[in-house]
This record gives C-alpha cells, sequence and structure tokens, in this order.
C-alpha cells in the first residue's frame, strides 16, 4: 500500500491575525484571563469543596499546598492584566481587564486564605480541582513541547475550532465524577467473572509488571471498542465526532461525544475491576494513560526512534486521524502497537505523516451540531433507504 500510495505533505497556512507575537498585549492578556479565571474557580472550589472538588483526586494533593499556587497565580493574573492594559493593542486590553476583575473577585471571596479542613464528600460533583489542575499541568508540559518541536510550525495555538474543544476539554473534566460513577456502575455487573485467586496472584506481582498487564488488558479492551466504533456501522457517528478535528494538537484528543466519553471508560474500567490489581499499580496506569492520551494528538515530531515500534505515538495516532485512503480503519490501539501487529489493522509509513485530517464526509463545525450528529445522521441514511 505504501508503494503504490503517493504521499504528500501536509500544507498549514498560518493565520496571522490568530497570532500571539511579543509585545502586542495579546499574550499577557489571555494570561492575566486564563489565570484570573482559574484562580477564581480554585476560590470557588475552597469554599463549597463537597460540590466542586472530586474526593479521589482530593486525596491525591495538598489542598493546603495548592493555596501557595493560588495565591501566585492571582498575583501574576493582575501582573500580566495591568502588563496588558500598557502595551499598545488597545483590542487586547479586554482579556487583560477581564483577568484583573476576575482575579479580584476571587480575592474579595477570600483568595488563597480560605480554611483548609475536612470535606463531606458528595458522590456526584464537579470536578473543578481536576480540570485546574489537569488543564495548567497540560497547557504547560505539551504546549511548551509543541513548541519546541513542532510538526506543523505555523500552526498556532488559537488554530481553527479550538475553542470547541476547550468546551469537550472543560466538559469531560468537570463531569468525571458523573463518568466514573457510570464506568464503576458498569464495572460492577461483572462481579461473576472476578477470581479472588487470579487477583491475589496479580497483587503478588511487582507493581512495574502489574503496570504492564494493566496496560495489555486495557489496550486489549480499547482496541476492539474502538474498532466497533469504526466498523459498525450505526456506531460510526458517535465516534465521527472525535475524528471530526482537522487540526491535531495537545488540546485535540478532548473532542468527543459524550456518549464515547461514557462508554469508553466503562469499557476500559471493567478490565482493571477484574485483575484487582495494587491501587499503586491502578494510579501508574491512570498517569500514563492520560499522559499518553494528550500526547499522541499533540502537534510535535518527535520521532520517538524504537519505541514507536512498541508503544503508540503522535505519528502513529496522527494517521488514525487522517482521511486518506490507507490510513482509513487502521491504528485502533490506545497504549500499544501489539493488537494492530496482531489483527492486520497497523499502518506506520516510516518517513511519512498524513497530509489530511478529519472524516471524509465533513462534520457540523459546533458542540451543538456534533452533539445532534449521530441523530441527524441516522435520519439521512433512513431517508436515502
Amino acid at each position: 500500500m505504501e508503494e503504490q500510495y503517493q504521499y504528500r505533505n501536509r500544507e498549514v497556512i498560518k493565520d496571522e491575525s490568530r497570532e500571539f507575537r511579543l509585545g502586542e498585549g495579546r499574550i499577557s492578556g489571555y494570561l492575566s484571563f486564563t489565570l484570573g479565571l482559574l484562580s477564581l474557580l480554585a476560590v470557588l472550589a475552597y469554599l463549597y469543596p463537597s460540590y466542586l472538588t472530586t474526593t479521589d483526586l482530593r486525596a491525591a494533593y495538598d489542598a493546603k499546598q495548592l493555596q501557595l499556587v493560588l495565591r501566585y497565580g492571582m498575583y501574576f493574573s493582575l501582573l500580566f492584566g495591568v502588563l496588558a492594559l500598557i502595551l499598545n493593542k488597545a483590542k487586547y486590553k479586554v482579556p487583560g481587564v477581564a483577568g484583573v476583575v476576575l482575579t479580584l473577585l476571587g480575592f474579595y471571596l477570600g483568595g488563597h486564605t480560605i480554611p483548609v479542613g475536612p470535606v463531606e464528600p458528595h458522590a456526584l460533583s464537579l470536578g473543578v480541582d481536576w480540570l485546574i489542575i489537569a488543564f495548567l499541568l497540560s497547557a504547560v508540559v505539551f504546549m511548551t513541547l509543541e513548541k519546541l518541536f513542532p510538526k506543523y510550525r505555523d500552526q498556532l495555538i488559537m488554530r481553527p475550532e479550538w475553542d470547541v474543544d476547550l468546551f469537550y476539554f472543560v466538559f469531560n473534566h468537570l463531569a468525571i465524577s458523573a463518568i466514573l460513577i457510570f464506568a464503576n456502575y458498569h464495572a460492577s455487573h461483572f462481579e461473576w467473572a472476578l477470581s479472588p485467586s487470579l487477583q491475589e496472584a496479580v497483587r503478588s506481582m511487582p507493581i512495574l509488571l502489574q503496570v504492564g498487564i494493566i496496560v495489555i488488558c486495557a489496550d486489549f479492551v480499547l482496541y476492539w471498542e474502538h474498532r466497533l466504533y469504526h466498523e459498525v456501522k450505526p456506531l460510526w457517528p458517535i465516534h465521527a465526532v472525535h475524528h471530526s478535528v482537522e487540526n491535531l494538537d495537545w488540546l485535540a484528543g478532548s473532542r468527543g461525544h459524550f456518549l464515547q466519553v461514557f462508554s469508553e471508560r466503562a469499557m476500559v474500567m471493567v478490565p482493571l475491576y477484574l485483575i484487582g490489581a495494587d491501587p499503586q499499580a491502578l494510579n501508574i496506569y491512570v498517569t500514563f494513560a492520560a499522559l499518553q492520551a494528550i500526547l499522541i494528538h499533540c502537534n510535535l515530531s518527535i520521532n520517538f526512534g524504537p519505541l514507536k515500534y512498541i508503544f503508540v505515538t503522535p505519528q502513529f495516532h496522527h494517521w488514525h486521524h487522517s482521511s486518506e485512503k490507507p490510513a482509513i480503519d487502521t491504528n485502533y490501539s490506545a497504549h500499544t502497537v501489539l493488537f494492530d501487529r496482531l489483527f492486520k489493522t497497523y499502518h506506520l509509513p516510516d518517513q511519512h505523516w498524513p497530509a489530511e485530517y478529519g472524516t471524509t464526509v465533513r462534520l457540523p463545525r459546533t458542540v451543538l451540531g456534533q452533539l445532534l450528529y449521530p441523530i441527524t445522521a441516522l435520519l439521512g441514511s433512513k431517508d436515502k433507504t
């Protein structure tokens, strides 16, 4: 297939109106607004932890120590807001002013001095803490990598539809409690398959070996779930929402119909539930899976050497998102390339990257349009029969 197909280079046209340039006040304005909004959300999470934080995540961080991060975040929001007002582009002063206002509101509500005490957990809460931590870490780490090692240098941070994908990022993190409740409820239906002797044997293994077993088992389930979404016709419109992204970066992987997001988490929870691995191994896997899910969508030129023949990497997964003929219905794996190799769905031309991304039939470009797309696609197919 590689010899017959004429691979092309991708052309990315830089939209200079969306470009961040030093000295205009745009960078300062957006930083002020982002930090101001995140700071206000953090203040609200400290005020109402039972309703705005996630029980499992709270156990993994020191809320008192994070108030130091909040303090500096608020100070820097004010600093960047003032800087945006000083610099010469009037149209970029608005986000700076908004950032200052949001930060001052955060200070008024208690800022970084809100007392931290015991929290009464609620099963269903908004994951505001998860959203803030995930956004800050993801943006700092992966945006830095994309700027240092870009595959497409002219692709901007504010590329087309970045706001659509930001909405999905926010929704997926705020809804984490609901997603986990649904996933655990789904996994509990497999109680009949539990094997105490198997779980004991797994827990007796070294932690890293347990992690390896979890990765392979989860990858097997995710491979077949992913493949079904592609190859079972009624399911494709749901998954097509994720594939409608036409410019991949660290934020693009967040796009996904809520039906897929909930089902994917529920299905992968089954092997984790049955294996019964040590919590430390599970935490390592969850961290690995979360980071890899962002990494493989990134605009990165890093080759990864021989690792790309073992693990799913950006080049491998970018081909999965390509609408070019040899790439369609290939590279289903989430963690390793093992099952694509075994089941003959592997496509990784060594020297080539996709020239086109997205779906062969273009989907609606709005969140609402994409939410309704599985219904409109089903109705459309019925009209043709």
